[in-house]
């Protein structure tokens, strides 16, 4: 099954309903997540929608294409948006976002120590999953504020996608595991008995956690838990409130894919996996596709020609221009009309090693030409059997193409080509140059 034959991803119809809240981009990293979330909200907007984009792109691409000197985690206006609506645009501060649920749900004293304790500084700046769960975390907080109608979602570049929808439940599980509530028991005992329970019962644990981790670290934990205590329950639950908003009508993921086998592998798991979670997928963007505007000419054919013209087997046009003209320069009339080509040394057939030098080139730099269209038609070729894999495997999912630009977006403009591209679903692409 081919791309004609699929369902096309149909973007304006999309952005445009009132109903759609929240568009979550998903797929493995480097596939150009960052790129379509901006896009789609400058065309969101563009067309009436009050949008904020929240990007947790450490290259900060996002900000400069917006003409924005930095995102941090408060949404910023976008300057130059044309058409009734609004985009905002931030980047995820990670421990900024954990430090502001800690300052919520905290009285100030016990908050105090959490944020000083060593061991939230090092979770909280880079523990396994805490990105993805603080951008589960900021959506959540978007959503509550109620101040956007249209809210775009550009997931962390995680090695797998499934990082994104996994992470919550591991730092839940994490959080709410049988090692944290060891090292709460002797806080929740309290007084003696608490003090019995840690020397009698946990002596040998903590002395050999004191050995693998150090005995400080241990002791930094243990003073983490104890501060955080009350809160682990509220993590499991907004993590689990903000799932269920996933799962809701009026959300809709996005898988972003390169035409390559690897990422078009780890789309069709996340496709499977929404699939699995009841979350509703809007459709795969298919990015930066090649397109040529000379596809009649296959690789074969122009391969074929390449060698050719190597092998002097095609007929040199200068040479052939030096013989019309030197024909002419002899009248039928002339005397020496009817002698032989000997007598005229200058319209004789030249050897291919005696063709000028501009002929040579012009020869050399079309064999060229010709070989590099015919490696262009091999990568179109090869793209188009990594995609008829997948809609075979998926022909529900469907699918926008979005053209290779010949050059890094930068500006509002190259985002709206970007949108543009999106719009068209890649009808426009088989007349792209």
């Amino acid at each position: 099954m081919t791309l004609d034959s699929s369902a096309r991803l149909e973007v304006d119809p999309l952005i445009d309903d009132p109903a759609t809240r929240i568009i979550v981009c998903c797929g493995a990293g480097g596939v150009g997540k960052t790129t379509t979330a901006a896009a789609l909200g400058v065309r969101a907007a563009e067309r009436g929608r009050k949008v904020v984009v929240l990007t947790i792109d450490p290259a900060r691409r996002l900000a400069q294409s917006m003409g924005i000197d930095s995102l941090d985690n408060t949404p910023r206006r976008v300057e130059g948006i044309e058409g009734g609506g609004q985009l905002h645009a931030m980047m995820l501060d990670m421990k900024r976002t954990f430090d502001e649920i800690v300052e919520a749900h905290a009285d100030g004293e016990r908050a105090r120590a959490i944020l000083e304790n060593p061991f939230y500084k090092s979770l909280s700046a880079g523990f396994a999953g805490t990105q993805e769960y603080m951008a589960m975390e900021k959506l959540g907080q978007l959503r509550a504020r109620d101040e956007w109608d249209l809210i775009i979602v550009d997931t962390p570049p995680s090695r797998s996608a499934l990082d994104f929808l996994d992470a919550p439940k591991r730092l839940g599980s994490f959080l709410d595991g049988k090692f944290i509530k060891l090292l709460m028991a002797p806080a929740k005992m309290g007084g003696r008995a608490g003090m019995k329970f840690l020397n009698v019962g946990m002596s040998m644990m903590t002395g050999t956690l004191g050995k693998l981790l150090g005995g400080q670290l241990l002791r930094d934990v243990q003073t983490f838990v104890a501060a955080m205590d009350t809160m682990f329950g509220g993590f499991r639950t907004r993590a689990d409130a903000t799932y269920r908003l996933l799962q809701a009508p009026g959300t809709a993921f996005m898988v972003v894919a390169a035409p390559e086998r690897d990422a078009l592998r780890e789309a069709a798991y996340f496709v499977e996996r929404l699939a699995e979670e009841d979350m509703p997928l809007a459709g795969l963007v298919l990015n930066r596709v090649h397109v040529s505007g000379a596809a009649r000419l296959s690789a074969e054919r122009a391969l074929a020609a390449a060698e050719n013209l190597d092998e002097g087997g095609i007929v040199d046009q200068g040479h052939g221009k030096t013989g019309v003209r030197d024909a002419a320069a002899v009248s039928p009339e002339s005397p020496s009309a009817g002698h032989s080509p000997e007598a005229h040394p200058q319209v004789a057939e030249e050897p291919a090693e005696s063709k000028s030098p501009r002929t040579q080139t012009t020869q050399e730099m079309t064999a060229g030409l010709l070989r590099l269209h015919a490696e262009r038609m091999q990568v179109l070729a090869r793209e188009q059997r990594t995609r008829d894999r997948f809609t075979a495997l998926h022909p529900e999912v469907p699918v926008a193409e979005v053209p290779a630009l010949p050059g890094d977006v930068h500006d509002l403009a190259g985002l709206r080509a970007i949108g543009d591209r999106l719009a068209t679903g890649g009808r426009a692409a088989a007349g792209a140059a």
